[in-house]
């Protein structure tokens, strides 16, 4: 880091902020790499929304919709939602931004877990605000220890369901207390980057709507693999909604992100076929780790926490699989050292990574 300047400074809480690592691309001597570290889409966007893309491409020299009206009616149509109460950002991490900057700030606190996604603190931080870390319970979202360490300084409580890096999951009623049980200023946010991997869960919206005080946020960087255009949305109140579109920027989505969005969330058939698929590879590589004795919680996301003696071993199976031109993600910097984050891909990615791991692990026994 720079040396500071004498007289023009950040605000406070920006030098604390670790500049965020998304999963690595690229590997130095390999032209080509299974790319396992940042939970995208093995399949790729649906046919039908590459066409959309394609199509809006017609209208380039034109600004955007700045109140995606379009893809607002497509989420609430796909998933039974009041349009009005949708907001939608440059992938769910935006919406966390919107979030901390109308409800957090200076003397304000935003709780999140333990192992929860980096963006939380961040984007808490950035607000002025003090990020208060939450212990989990044996990798998963611990709600009496949420509200003990709520106080009347908890402006926003994020959690995510299915949680990301660990995959686990809390059941609703588990939810719906701590919704009850945070105190009466703050809001709930439940982040549902990976809902649609669950099958028959509604990434808690009908919690949504029976309350006041939570809201939720999704991606399409996930199932309908569209990480690289950035999109995501919100759900909440409405009063909620109403004050973050005062801060959203009138053309934080491009025309084309919309439309290929619009045409995604309607493709229900792709999203089914993207879910069982996901969940066969998934039970099929927990298993095969599990036989080469590498434990794991089981996942209800799109990829799995593979846990291994220590951190020493744990870097030691990163830079086989970095041999063979696998990537995966390293998650020292999630507080669990010990621990790779491994993307479900294909039939074969699967394949390719049990074989590498069951080698190393024969090799050192």
């Amino acid at each position: 880091m720079t040396e500071p300047h004498p007289t023009i400074q950040p605000q406070p809480g920006i030098l604390e902020i670790a500049l965020y690592h998304g999963g690595e691309g690229a590997l130095p001597g390999h032209n080509r790499v299974l790319k396992l570290s940042s939970n995208e889409n093995p399949f790729g966007a649906s046919p039908a929304t590459v066409e959309a893309y394609r199509r809006a491409s017609d209208s380039l020299h034109l600004y955007p919709d700045t109140g995606h009206v379009a893809l607002r009616a497509a989420i609430a149509r796909a998933h039974g939602l009041e349009a009005e109460r949708i907001i939608c950002g440059a992938g769910s991490d935006e919406i966390i931004t919107f979030l901390c900057q109308t409800y957090a700030g200076p003397g304000l606190e935003v709780i999140h877990t333990e192992h929860g996604f980096g963006m939380y603190r961040i984007s808490a931080l950035a607000a002025g605000a003090t990020p208060v870390e939450v212990p989990e319970r044996e990798r998963h979202t611990d709600v009496d220890a949420i509200l003990a360490a709520c106080t009347e300084r908890t402006a926003l409580v994020f959690i995510a369901n299915p949680n990301n890096p660990t995959g686990t999951m809390i059941p609703e009623r588990e939810v719906a207390r701590l919704a009850e049980g945070v105190p009466p200023q703050a809001l709930l946010v439940l982040d549902g980057a990976y809902a649609e991997f669950v099958e028959g869960f509604d990434g808690h919206a009908a919690l949504v709507d029976a309350r006041d005080n939570t809201v939720m946020t999704r991606t399409f960087s996930k199932i309908h693999g569209l990480g690289g255009l950035r999109i995501g949305w919100g759900y909440g109140p409405a009063h909620v909604i109403e004050a973050l579109n005062r801060v959203r920027g009138p053309f934080n989505l491009s025309t084309a992100a919309q439309a290929a969005a619009a045409a995604a969330v309607l493709d229900l058939a792709y999203a089914d076929y993207c879910r069982a698929e996901n969940a066969r590879n998934r039970a099929w590589l927990a298993a095969a780790l599990e036989r080469a004795g590498v434990p794991s919680d089981p996942s209800e996301a799109n990829f799995i926490l593979a846990r291994f003696r220590d951190q020493e071993e744990a870097e030691a199976v990163d830079r086989a699989l970095r041999d063979r031109g696998i990537l995966v993600r390293r998650m020292a910097g999630y507080k669990l050292p010990a621990a790779l984050r491994i993307t479900v891909g294909d039939a074969a990615a699967c394949a390719a990574v049990a074989e590498a791991i069951d080698g190393f692990v024969r090799a050192r026994a």
